[in-house]
Formats: C-alpha cells, sequence, structure tokens
C-alpha cells in the first residue's frame, strides 16, 4: 500500500489549484491546519475509525469544530495556536467553512481519507510556497538567444518547476550549439559539447 505521504499528494494539489484559482489559498490553509491538529488528537483519530459513525458525520465534526472554535468572536485554544502559528500573518477574523471546502472534506470522508489532512496540509503549504517562489535560470548558449527560444525556455522551466523563472543569459562559443541550464543546484547539459564528451566516455568505458 502507498504511504499516508503519497496517498494526501492529489488531494493537495485538487485543494491547492481551487484554492488559488478562487482566491482563497490562506482560507484552505487556515482550515487545513485546524483539522490537522484535530485529526491527530487521540480522541478525535478514535472516532475516524470507529466504523459505527458515519462519513458524513465525521466531516461535520471537523466543521463544527472549526466554525464554533475558530471561526467566532470568542477566544479559544485552537484559535490561540491559529494565530501563533501565522506569525506575520496574524489574524483574529476566520470565516466560517465554505461549500467548497465542505464538499472536499465530504470527499475526503466518503473515501475514508480524513486521517490524511495533516499530510495534506504539508503538502498544500508545499504547493503554495512554490506558487510564491521565483527562480533564478541561468542559460549559457553558444549563440544569443532568440526571443521564441527564450519564451519556450522560461515556459518549459515553469511548468516542470512549478515556479516564477527569470532568465539570466550567457552566450558560450565553446559549447559549438544547443545550451547549458542551470536551476539552483541543478544542470542540464543539452549543449553539443557536452553530447560529444558524453559520446567520448561512453566510447572509452
Amino acid at each position: 500500500m502507498a504511504d499516508l505521504s503519497t496517498l494526501a499528494r492529489p488531494y493537495a494539489k485538487a485543494a491547492f489549484d481551487y484554492a488559488n484559482d478562487n482566491g482563497v489559498v490562506n482560507e484552505w490553509e487556515d482550515f487545513l491546519f485546524v483539522a490537522s491538529t484535530i485529526v491527530n488528537d487521540k480522541s478525535f483519530h478514535a472516532l475516524l475509525e470507529n466504523p459505527a459513525v458515519t462519513a458524513e458525520h465525521k466531516s461535520a465534526a471537523l466543521i463544527d469544530l472549526y466554525d464554533t472554535q475558530v471561526a467566532d468572536d470568542s477566544d479559544s485554544v485552537l484559535k490561540q495556536l491559529l494565530s501563533e502559528s501565522k506569525g506575520t500573518r496574524h489574524n483574529n477574523s476566520y470565516s466560517k467553512v465554505s461549500l467548497a471546502l465542505s464538499n472536499f472534506l465530504n470527499q475526503l470522508a466518503q473515501q475514508e481519507r480524513l486521517a490524511l489532512l495533516p499530510e495534506v496540509y504539508e503538502h498544500y503549504r508545499r504547493h503554495k510556497a512554490l506558487s510564491l517562489k521565483q527562480l533564478d535560470a541561468y542559460v549559457t548558449s553558444a549563440y544569443p538567444l532568440t526571443d521564441a527560444q527564450r519564451e519556450m525556455f522560461q515556459s518549459r522551466l515553469a511548468s516542470s518547476l512549478n515556479a516564477s523563472i527569470v532568465i539570466h543569459e550567457m552566450v558560450d562559443p565553446s559549447l559549438l550549439a544547443g545550451a547549458t541550464i542551470k536551476v539552483g543546484d541543478k544542470i542540464i547539459d543539452d549543449s553539443m559539447r557536452g553530447k560529444l564528451q558524453q559520446l567520448k566516455t561512453q566510447l572509452m568505458a
């Protein structure tokens, strides 16, 4: 069976994609953080594992706890924990669970996946961090890039890295043709020189 992190990934991506498209990234993050805390509680975990409790009741219990303990005007341990976790994004006003978020939880409950919420939350946070990240890509080519080549590099890198890409260009005629790309500690060598060197290594092996 796949591990919990692997199982959680598609749910986290679906959640983030919806939240990002609809401008509710922080609201969903708040709920997932609280839901993760609740799910990790022993008594609530026992509720999740009780076959006599329906899926609807399990998701409704999570929603009710958030609406009554966080999305109201009174102070609570959960609200204090949430506010402390946000650091500079401190906010004492939280919205009640939306219909979309409720539907998401019901899906998890129906598929007996509510216990995955801590892993869903961690993957969701990674998606959020990547969406805000801007990466520098250093492209060294044998000849100056054309506009079409520049756009191609930017588009492909942005898609594969799920990040905003800033291209930094350099020209090195010794590459003969093609280009090398460096992003962080990763280097892609698609130059003619690199391919010839690789061929030479293979022939000498």
